[in-house]
């Protein structure tokens, strides 16, 4: 008996191997710019080249905005709300968060805040959705 997912739970699950696998680079940087056994040990301080870092940003941005995204798609699914709009709202996210660390790492100007702003518009449209239909 199979079960379908539903285009805003099947975003949500991308999401979540995006943020498992974004911090790879930063690692690997990590890594090289120290060696392993320095990397291995709990400095105060680490090295990063810059575009480690800035992806190290993007990854903590990511951290923070997929919590309201996870409440507006289980918010959703539990109410069985699926629309054009959420499943828009769901694409527009995901693609944004693709591209969010591109843009912090290229640092083309406006890019980085363009990308952020489209996932949290994306998640305010959803969670407003999700509200409106339940009522």
């Amino acid at each position: 008996m199979g079960h379908s997912l539903s285009i805003e739970l099947r975003y949500l699950i991308y999401c979540g191997f995006l943020m498992l696998i974004l911090w790879v680079p930063n690692i690997a940087a990590e890594l090289r710019m120290t060696g392993i056994p320095k990397a291995l040990d709990y400095p105060d301080k680490r090295s990063l080249p810059n575009w480690g870092a800035r992806l190290k940003d993007a990854h903590y941005n990511l951290v923070e905005n997929i919590v309201p995204f996870a409440i507006a798609v289980g918010a959703g699914e539990l109410l069985n709300v699926h629309t054009a709009v959420t499943a828009a709202c769901a694409t527009v996210f995901f693609w944004a968060r693709i591209l969010h660390p591109l843009a912090q790492v290229t640092r083309i100007w406006g890019t980085r805040t363009l990308t952020f702003a489209a996932g949290v518009t994306a998640t305010l449209v959803y969670l407003y959705a999700v509200l409106t239909s339940a009522t």
